[in-house]
């Protein structure tokens, strides 16, 4: 996005110096009633000073004109999130985890209280995203214009929108903090979620009820879809205040449109090993590699010699001590991209090249 420039607009001196002396002359030769046309005048010469906060304020007003009718409130059985209006079908996408495991959903649009009833098309929790359709779509639904992720730079003002704690329409404002975040999600069980690469860091306020929102720039293009805030372990697990992260708007049309074409992922563009793994500690309670469970029959790691009892190491550079640490280290890779793998097997130290296959 152009950067925008703003410059104040400010009434000449001189112009100002001049009025004021033609007002003294008029005052001493003319009438009572001459002075007030005088005064008439000079109130007519200032124009209203236009600063840069008027025209920031009017950006964001225009924004919020523009993208909050696309922005819907989702209610389950048990959760609430928000969704962004994808296509003029009735079709929007939200994150995997608003719509869980349910299948019917109640849908509350920014321009009306009625509440319409949506269904899955279908989740794919690995991105963490989902599209639902509306059975009946309301006469001028406004689709988002989603952004190019590649333009994003950290600076930029952005505009969250979504229904934080259940208020509807609700927006707030910071910067783009961060680009290219790998963010592992934590499971409802105390365990780790999707693993997602290229994530968008904000400043501006995640709160439950934001997830599967809009991250919008002043071009009013979806740039990301709010997805989850840092935690603090120091606050006792709250939400760390002024980190959020957002799914690229390129990942979101990737996997949005092959579910509205396909009703399923297709070509998730995901590397994977093609192992079941599990974390192990060293003798001192550290977590010190993947120990693998299970390989995939012609996966990636079967092709490369792996085999159930191994423990995984390293990952072409990257040292792997947790399972999340190597779903980390596969976000930041593609299918068919060769590597290596370094592991253990009976305490001897091995390594494998590897083609890596597709999630």
């Amino acid at each position: 996005m152009d950067p925008r420039r703003f410059r104040a607009r400010w009434p000449s001196v001189s112009a100002c110096a001049l009025l004021c002396c033609l007002g003294l002359v008029s005052a001493c030769t003319s009438t009572s009633s001459s002075s007030r046309e005088e005064d008439s005048t000079t109130q007519a010469a200032v124009p209203r000073t236009v600063t840069a906060a008027d025209d920031l304020q009017d950006g964001y007003l225009k924004v919020i004109k523009d993208v909050l009718p696309s922005v819907v409130q989702i209610q389950g059985p048990q959760d609430l999130g928000s969704g962004v209006v994808y296509d003029d079908q009735g079709h929007i996408v939200t994150n995997a985890h608003v719509v869980g495991d349910e299948e019917t959903f109640r849908v509350t649009t920014a321009n009306s209280e009625n509440q319409l009833t949506a269904n899955l098309v279908s989740s794919y929790p690995q991105q963490d995203l989902a599209v639902i359709k509306l059975d009946d779509p309301p006469d001028g639904l406004r689709a988002a214009r989603f952004g190019d992720s590649s333009d994003v730079e950290v600076g930029q003002i952005v505009l969250a929108m979504g229904s934080p704690l259940g208020l509807s329409s609700s927006v707030t404002q910071g910067i783009v903090s961060a680009t290219g975040r790998t963010v592992t999600e934590g499971g409802d069980d105390g365990g780790t979620g999707a693993t997602i690469a290229n994530m968008v860091q904000t400043s501006a306020a995640i709160n439950p009820g934001n997830s599967g929102g809009a991250l919008v720039n002043l071009d009013s293009e979806v740039v990301g879809v709010p997805t989850l805030a840092a935690t603090d372990p120091d606050l006792g697990g709250g939400t760390a205040p002024g980190i959020g992260f957002a799914i690229p708007a390129s990942t979101v049309r990737t996997i949005a449109g092959q579910i509205v074409q396909d009703g399923r992922v297709t070509d998730s563009g995901r590397a994977a090993l093609g192992i079941t793994g599990r974390t192990v500690v060293n003798d001192d309670l550290q977590a010190a590699g993947v120990a693998v469970v299970e390989v995939q029959s012609g996966g990636a790691a079967d092709k490369a010699g792996l085999e159930p009892g191994d423990i995984i190491t390293r990952l072409g550079d990257t040292d792997i001590t947790t399972i999340t640490s190597l779903s980390e280290a596969l976000a930041t890779e593609q299918p068919g991209e060769r590597t290596s793998v370094t592991y253990t097997r009976d305490g001897d130290e091995k390594k494998a090249d590897v083609t890596l296959g597709e999630q």
